[in-house]
């Protein structure tokens, strides 16, 4: 700001300046100021005379610099200029709506007189002035304004024919005035055909729907009799040859003198932009059905580690095992179906997830399904998902077990338990390898290779009625049994001795000894709750432990496992003392379980000799003496 001039000092812009009804300012470009402001700009501005003076030019007009610019060096360029871009902003911070003209003052450094002007008084004044003129002029001043008004209408229409958006517009009847290139190329009628006629019924005649759109619900009417603009963006417009397409379009009234005499409207044809909007919304389903079905196959993953599953494979080295190892090898590079079946507790699972992770199949997930565990009336939308909406509770679109194991395996587990009413419905995916959502017509394949398990004697159940005949040979293909650990007890050492490693990490605590006694004891029990049970026992045993010490807590009552004389025996048959031949027996039997145990290691920290309390070398000599082989110990030193 430059110093105040005293409102005493004398106005050195002349008397003019200051008795001038038009608010003028003088602006010194050079400096971004404003040299000075008569009584008239100061009313319109509503700022202090004194407080404009000095002030910045651009200040008065925020944000427009550029425009402020371009003006005044128009002004200096060519003499004098005028524009109504630019809107000063008065004292409450509104912007002016004036007209700005401005010339260079003579002498001195450079100064610009400012004049603001209305530009409805401007108007009238011209207007005002042509009227008198040619009161004045008679008819030749008319026919002056008849050219004025007609390149009006010239100019008019060039920007009409040159506008990309369809324009017409329509008298308060409803009537046609005019329609611009743009509007006919779009609505396929030519401008002759429309104009003078009802363009609702012509083009805005029926909803997208079909269903007719009487007049007097248009938006369009409805501005002739509230006098509002209506923006509207979910119609349709009708072509001439009976099709449609939608169309958003603004209708604006006309008044004069405010008499409503009709609307512009201006549309442009939404097609494209409502395909591509259509297409992001299908690509976006898409996106959310594969972000749920990760979270789900997250979410089984999740359960899966919870689960804490203990075998990293099966472990064991009986008969029994190696012909189920067998088995898997032969099936898992195929895609047959396999029937697994077994008492419980037997690892029919650890089965079906061997099968699994030794086939092309093991890069996606393995999908366990709890038949037993399925509501009835949920078996469908747990099976196959439901659309949203489609019963009570159906909130969102859910995808059901057999898309989450599309390429990978489905595991029905206890598939026994299938109502005989719901198991028509699995066959039919079985077989057809297609299913639908409930409450969706769509049809969606599926590459799945299924894996069933039961307790139950099927060939019974079917024979009773309570199991499919076509299901259970659809299931049957390919037979594993899974066998009880009590006709495998040569691999209760080995699983025992997982079991107890698998318990003290979980639990955190210093793994305790499994002793030569503590085999015995698992060897000689029934196990009717086969690994399961074991496992329970194992980490019961674990938490009880002492000093490095196990404390089983075999149920008693139980009917023990009746051993096996050359595997396990610990006394005659008859109670009679054992033989030495016996002695021999049992002493084999449980330096051949101790190596076992320890993985052939005879010798070091958790080795056999320790397991069995006797020296290495005493270990050694009585593996020799019994004609112990590598075949029965897997003989290893550390």
């Amino acid at each position: 700001m430059t110093r105040s001039r005293e409102p005493s000092e004398p106005c050195p812009f002349g008397p003019i300046f200051e008795a001038s009804p038009d608010p003028m300012l003088v602006l010194a470009p050079e400096e971004d100021r404003i040299a000075d402001a008569n009584p008239a700009a100061v009313r319109l501005l509503g700022h202090p005379r004194q407080t404009l003076r000095g002030a910045r030019a651009s200040a008065l007009y925020p944000g427009q610099l550029a425009a402020l610019t371009v003006f005044t060096q128009a002004v200096l360029a060519k003499g004098h200029w005028w524009t109504r871009a630019l809107a000063p902003r008065d004292a409450a911070g509104r912007d002016l709506r004036v007209e700005t003209a401005a010339f260079p003052l003579p002498g001195g450094p450079t100064l610009l007189l400012v004049t603001l002007a209305d530009p409805d008084t401007v108007h009238r004044r011209q207007v005002d002035g042509e009227a008198e003129a040619y009161m004045r002029a008679g008819l030749s001043e008319w026919q002056r304004m008849e050219r004025i008004f007609r390149d009006i209408e010239h100019g008019n229409q060039l920007i009409l024919r040159a506008a990309g958006e369809g324009i017409y517009g329509v008298n308060a009847e409803g009537v046609t005035t005019f329609v611009n290139p743009a509007a006919e190329r779009m609505l396929g009628w030519a401008a002759a055909d429309l104009v003078g006629k009802d363009m609702h019924a012509a083009v805005h005649h029926t909803h997208p729907d079909g269903s007719t759109y009487p007049h007097r619900d248009c938006p369009i009417y409805a501005a002739f009799r509230d006098g509002a603009v209506r923006q509207v963006d979910h119609e349709v417009f009708w072509r001439a040859d009976g099709t449609s397409f939608p169309v958003e379009y603004t209708s604006t009234p006309i008044r004069d003198r405010g008499r409503l005499l009709g609307a512009v409207i201006v549309f442009r044809d939404v097609s494209q932009r409502r395909e591509d909007e259509r297409r992001l919304k299908s690509a976006l389903a898409e996106v959310d059905t594969l972000r749920q079905r990760l979270e789900l196959e997250n979410a089984y993953l999740k359960e899966e580690i919870r689960a804490e599953r203990h075998h990293q494979g099966i472990i064991g080295r009986s008969p029994a095992i190696a012909a189920t190892l067998r088995q898997i090898e032969l099936v898992a590079g195929t895609d047959a179906t396999v029937l697994i079946t077994g008492e419980s507790g037997t690892g029919k699972e650890l089965i079906a997830r061997a099968i699994h992770e030794a086939s092309r199949r093991s890069a996606r997930p393995m999908i366990r399904v709890n038949c037993a565990a399925i509501p009835r009336d949920l078996f469908e939308s747990e099976f196959f998902g439901h659309a949203k909406g489609s019963f009570t509770g159906a909130l969102r679109d859910r995808v059901g077990r057999f898309e989450l194991a599309d390429g990978g395996t489905l595991f029905l587990d206890e598939v026994g338990e299938i109502p005989l009413d719901l198991q028509g419905k699995l066959l039919r995916v079985l077989q057809e390898r297609s299913f639908e959502r409930v409450g969706e017509a769509r049809t969606r394949a599926v590459d799945v290779r299924v894996v069933a398990a039961t307790n139950r004697d099927l060939r019974a159940e079917v024979a009773s009625g309570r199991f499919r005949d076509d299901l259970y040979f659809r299931l049957n293909v390919f037979p594993i049994q899974a066998r009880p650990l009590r006709e495998r007890p040569e691999d209760i050492p080995p699983i025992a001795q997982h079991l107890l490693t698998a318990a003290a990490r979980r639990l955190n605590i210093p793994e305790p000894r499994l002793s030569e006694g503590d085999v015995r004891r698992l060897c000689r029990y029934a196990w009717p709750g086969n690994v399961r049970e074991l496992e329970n026992v194992i980490e019961r045993a674990a938490i009880l432990s002492a000093r490095g010490r196990l404390r089983l807590d075999l149920p008693d009552g139980e009917p023990a496992r009746t051993p096996d004389p050359v595997r396990l025996p610990v006394a005659a048959p008859d109670g009679r003392p054992a033989t030495e031949a016996e002695r021999r027996a049992r002493d084999r039997a449980e330096i051949v379980a101790a190596l076992a145990l320890t993985g052939g290691r005879i010798s070091g920290p958790g080795g056999a000799a320790a397991l069995l309390g006797l020296r290495p070398t005493t270990l050694a000599s009585r593996i020799k003496a019994h004609g112990i082989s590598r075949d029965d110990g897997d003989l290893r030193r550390s």
